[in-house]
């Protein structure tokens, strides 16, 4: 039984779906895609960023990808798998921070930090006047101030017995007298309470002088130059995989929580509406260019990964398919045979 010749329609199928995939591969792909690349950024050099997307559109994004995205539970394990093959990497041990860090540049983030002086000050004047520096500076005054009177005095260091004398005489008064070193001590902290204030005003006055701008690079420099030949191995010394993946997990917990913020929200918010500000009206080949997304850039990384993975595609047989899927209903349709048979 002699098989049907195939019909015309089916010949042009074929014959096109040949003629595209061959289109698809090496060199007419890769010159067919520059050209495309070519005719997009005539179209970038002529038409306005607001043209194509809104603010409202980009904020939208952020939203459904940023924000409300369900995050899987994978996602800190993986994160912190990586990180943990990161700190074993040989090149931990090769690589020391000096050769990451420069001195100049190091330097470079010491002077922008110290014109931060207003920041520094307002630091210092939290700390005196926390709770528990107070309570810290009290104790130890008070506990420095009783040792020396019973133990740590010039007489006592320098007149053998006098210390052993002053223990007893003391044990005698509380014999002779009961509650005398609570009534000591509550006097010691009245006095105390009153020159808090006092003391408390020196020390920052102390610290402001003392935390000079000459003060500050000089020991942080020196304590970069005892670090900056230390390999990052050594460095991180200490840090093992369990206390890394609790930072990954606690580093995930917070990003689940922030992004829900009303602050994070009005962050983005401020950085598109700038963006829109600036390169709205203007064509979105400016804002490619500011960027350094230049026709080079792309036309590269479409040839170093773009084609490799369409060769791959090809190979698979998803690049034919693909053809047939998109030429096929045009050439079943009533249409395309009408067309034939009126030729």
């Amino acid at each position: 039984m002699s098989k049907t010749a195939p019909s015309l329609v089916d010949t042009l199928f074929e014959a096109h779906v040949k003629h595209e995939v061959a289109a698809l591969k090496g060199a007419k792909l890769k010159k067919f895609l520059e050209q495309e690349v070519d005719e997009l950024l005539g179209y970038a050099e002529k038409v306005p960023l607001g043209r194509l997307i809104s603010p409202e559109q980009v904020m939208g994004v952020i939203k459904r990808i940023a924000v409300n995205m369900e995050l899987d539970a994978g996602i800190p394990e993986l994160a912190a798998e990586m990180a943990a093959e990161v700190l074993k990497a040989p090149v931990q041990a090769d690589t020391t921070l000096g050769e990451i860090l420069s001195r100049e540049q190091a330097s470079g983030f010491i002077e922008e930090a110290l014109e931060l002086r207003q920041q520094r000050e307002r630091i210092i004047s939290e700390i005196m006047a926390h709770p528990v520096y107070q309570e810290l500076v009290s104790n130890v005054v008070y506990h420095g101030l009783v040792n020396y009177l019973y133990e740590d005095n010039l007489i006592t260091r320098s007149v053998p017995g006098v210390g052993s004398v002053m223990k007893f005489g003391k044990k005698m008064a509380n014999k002779a007298v009961p509650g005398l070193d609570e009534t000591f001590e509550r006097r010691i902290k009245a006095w105390l309470a009153e020159s808090l204030p006092g003391l408390i005003v020196r020390s920052e006055q102390f610290l402001h002088r003392a935390l000079t701008d000459d003060e500050l690079r000089d020991s942080v420099m020196a304590a970069w130059v005892s670090l900056e030949n230390q390999t990052i191995a050594e460095l991180q010394d200490g840090l093992g995989e369990v206390e890394l993946q609790e930072f990954v997990v606690l580093g995930y917990d917070f990003w689940l929580n922030f992004r829900k913020t009303a602050y994070f929200e009005g962050c983005a918010r401020a950085v598109v509406e700038h963006l829109f500000a600036k390169y709205g009206d203007r064509p979105v080949m400016d804002l490619l260019n500011d960027i350094g997304v230049t026709r080079e850039v792309i036309v590269t990384e479409i040839a170093e990964l773009g084609l490799p993975i369409i060769d791959v595609l090809h190979k698979e047989g998803y690049m034919e398919a693909l053809v047939r899927r998109r030429l096929g209903s045009f050439y079943k349709s009533a249409a395309a045979k009408k067309l034939l048979a009126e030729g």
